[in-house]
């Protein structure tokens, strides 16, 4: 590690208390290789944390702000579901009809029946387009281009019958269902009834050029021989379906530094925003002005405990959300939820605590999930809470 990441200067605010997070907040600069960041938090819809140092890019030319965005690839995914989470609270989404009901081209090559449900659950069986469609990561910015592919694709196993995680995929499967429902693309829906409403600065894609300045640069992970060899071995035995979950394409880091990548609306992948917008989205579910009590249980009510039939992990789902289950992904409470983004990111809700939560960044990590910079901060964010 060099040493100008151990001299980064934090710059923020804590409350009286919360202490342990800046502390958490300056050792993933110093001890965990962070380059830039940002971490907000909120208690019962107060401020108790909003931290932010380090640099946009490699280079160390600008300091990291508290309005820099941050492409969060997946943590993009929990923005998506709150949105067909919106439409079934307003009666206009059924997510137990088929998907077919609301956009009949995907009752093609037997997937009729699959209820929307098992799209925001990642149980359609229908996590990528297979490989012998061959995908360049320029096409995942053409909309009609991937929902048409998704809706000819024959699932890769029994619809219902397990979780497998539609890594790319997600975004458009249910993004199509929000767009056939809302009359309008997912970008311009979330940007109306999300974060127009609460004032926070997310978008599915960016629609505005002005943006581009604003944005960290990401940083590809850096693997020990130890884990690149690992994930050789991971995709020469992965079978069908996680390859085409995961590698068609295989996109990469850097790819979202790209302006047309920027753009484009990829609701699964191209969330931008920042640490506070990702707060106070997590913290109007928490609090309950964002969702009907009955829709956000909804939301988070657990599709079962399984290994996920593509990543080989142990995984509990709500509808569009990991849930906190055994590995306490978002704090001591297994009913918080929240979705973290490859590399580290996320954004997370723990509404029995009144907490919520953002974490951006643009080293990225190796990990899809629970980073250990962004686990330290959680754990951090608990242990400053009284009688926790």
């Amino acid at each position: 590690m060099d040493g100008s990441t151990a001299t980064v200067e934090v710059h923020g605010e804590c409350a009286p208390g919360f202490e342990p997070v800046r502390d958490a907040f300056e050792a993933n600069f110093r001890d965990r290789g962070e380059l830039g960041a940002a971490f907000t938090a909120t208690r019962h819809g107060e401020v108790v944390v909003d931290l932010w140092g380090g640099w946009t890019g490699p280079d160390r030319a600008r300091p990291w702000q508290p309005d820099t965005l941050a492409n969060v690839w997946s943590t993009t995914k929990g923005m998506t579901a709150i949105c067909a989470h919106k439409l079934a609270d307003a009666g206009e989404l059924d997510v137990d009809a088929p998907v077919a009901k609301y956009w009949p081209e995907f009752a093609a090559a037997g997937k009729s029946a699959i209820p929307v449900r098992w799209l925001l659950s990642h149980r359609s069986g229908v996590p990528g387009i297979g490989l012998e469609r061959p995908v360049r990561v320029e096409e995942l910015y053409d909309w009609d281009l991937m929902t048409s592919l998704l809706a000819a694709q024959e699932p890769f196993y029994e619809p219902g019958s397990a979780g497998g995680y539609h890594a790319l995929a997600y975004g458009w499967l249910v993004g199509e269902v929000i767009r056939r429902v809302a009359g309008q693309g997912v970008r311009e829906f979330f940007a109306e009834q999300v974060a127009g409403p609460l004032g926070a600065d997310f978008s599915i894609g960016l629609d505005d050029s002005a943006d581009l300045d604003r944005c960290a640069t990401l940083v590809d992970p850096v693997l020990t021989e130890e884990m690149a060899n690992a994930l050789a071995t991971a995709f020469a035995n992965a079978g069908p379906a996680a390859m085409a979950a995961l590698a068609n394409p295989r996109v990469q880091g850097h790819d979202a530094n790209e302006p047309a990548w920027r753009h484009a609306v990829m609701p699964a992948l191209n969330g931008h925003g920042t640490a506070r917008a990702i707060a106070t989205i997590y913290g109007a579910l928490a609090d309950g002005s964002l969702l009907s009590p009955s829709a956000l249980a909804r939301a988070r009510e657990s599709q079962g405990k399984e290994i996920d039939a593509v990543l080989g992990l142990p995984n509990e789902w709500g509808l569009g959300f990991y849930l906190g289950s055994d590995a306490r992904g978002f704090g001591p409470n297994p009913a918080a939820f929240g979705h973290d983004g490859l590399g580290g990111s996320t954004g997370g809700a723990d509404p029995e605590n009144g907490i919520s939560f953002g974490y951006t960044l643009n080293r990225l990590g190796p990990l899809i999930r629970d980073d250990p910079r962004k686990m330290a901060l959680v754990q951090a964010l608990y242990k400053s809470l009284p009688n926790t």
